[in-house]
């Protein structure tokens, strides 16, 4: 009774050595009572780390969500006040990402859609009662057949005023690109997507967007791009947008092309015064178009450039408007009546 009696902090050696059967029994004890201590304390830990880790994964998950829900649009600003839209829906730049969203004007409390295969940002969107219909030349190319037919002969046709053909011109327009590589690219009148889809499988952009003003030649632009199974996958986007009213905020584009558009639109001065407002410092701006000869300057100078089907201008003419719209470092490389022309903002 005296030895059990005895402090495991202070064991008399004489008791010690004359009960070691004891000791050794008693030791064995302390010993596998500590390791199942241990044990224990390893499991609680253990679980303790395992709630800590779901409790993380779920706080991230709910931010994810929360930021997803909710969050400025990338890119993507109001045609009627240009701040920048709220987005709500999944992340990414995709075309499915950006099918799913809801855009709205926190400022002009108008929301945007993309119900159909395009995001429409246009200030007439949504509208149930209003409707205008702009010229004679805008409103062929929203004929739906004319959009089926752009790529199916009716660009091909080109090449018999110079155009060189889109493999070459894509070529050319890249080249004038090459200080911008790696920044956001905007393909203005774009079509039926020609050239935007060439641009967004290059990978040279961090992302492309695909604008016209026609529903059906953006629906041509996503019946192609459908078939191409990358471009799902790659930052490219379908906008509906006027090129007078570019829904983006200003100093941040870095790249715009505008094949064969210029002829077409409505006020070329005023697009492309809204191409300067929107490019950043150093961005540059590629376009094509036809210019005027001898078959349709007399019809220019007789009825009148508003009653003519198209817009078409001379060299010099496409310059002073590039620099009066303050841009600079003018170039351009013509054939025949085909001209691309490059222009940048200081």
């Amino acid at each position: 009774m005296e030895f059990r009696a005895v402090s495991a902090s202070s064991p008399s050696p004489a008791k010690l050595h004359l009960c070691p059967s004891r000791n050794l029994k008693a030791r064995s004890r302390n010993l596998w009572s500590n390791q199942r201590l241990t044990r224990v304390h390893l499991e609680s830990l253990r679980r303790v780390g395992a709630r800590a880790a779901a409790a993380a994964v779920t706080l991230d998950t709910v931010n994810k969500v929360q930021n997803n829900s909710s969050k400025k649009a990338d890119y993507l600003a109001c045609p009627i006040c240009y701040e920048p839209l709220i987005r709500k829906g999944p992340s990414g730049f995709t075309l499915p990402a950006i099918y799913r969203s809801g855009f709205k004007c926190e400022k002009c409390n108008k929301t945007y859609t993309s119900k159909d295969v395009f995001l429409d940002l246009t200030i007439i969107s949504g509208m149930k009662e209003y409707s205008e219909l702009k010229p004679v030349r805008t409103e062929l190319f929203r004929s739906p057949l004319v959009s089926f037919l752009y790529e199916r002969g009716w660009r091909q046709n080109f090449s018999s005023s110079g155009f060189p053909g889109p493999d070459e011109e894509f070529k050319m327009a890249q080249e004038y690109f090459e200080p911008v590589k790696g920044g956001l690219l905007v393909d203005v009148s774009c079509g039926s997507g020609l050239f935007s889809r060439k641009f967004a499988k290059s990978g040279s952009y961090s992302a492309v967007i695909a604008l016209d003003f026609s529903e059906n030649m953006l629906r041509q632009c996503y019946d192609f791009s459908k078939q191409d199974e990358s471009l799902l996958n790659t930052n490219f986007a379908l906008v509906r947008a006027d090129v007078s009213r570019l829904p983006f905020p200003s100093c941040s584009v870095d790249a715009i092309h505008a094949g064969a558009a210029l002829h077409c639109w409505p006020s070329p001065s005023n697009a492309i015064a809204e191409i300067s407002r929107v490019l950043k410092s150093g961005g540059v701006f590629v376009g094509t178009t036809f210019l005027s000869t001898r078959f349709n300057s007399p019809l220019r100078q007789f009825v009148g450039q508003s009653n003519s089907s198209y817009n078409y201008f001379n060299e010099k003419e496409i310059e002073d408007l590039c620099k009066s719209c303050g841009l600079i470092n003018y170039s351009s490389k013509v054939q025949r009546a085909f001209i691309m022309f490059s222009a940048q903002k200081p």
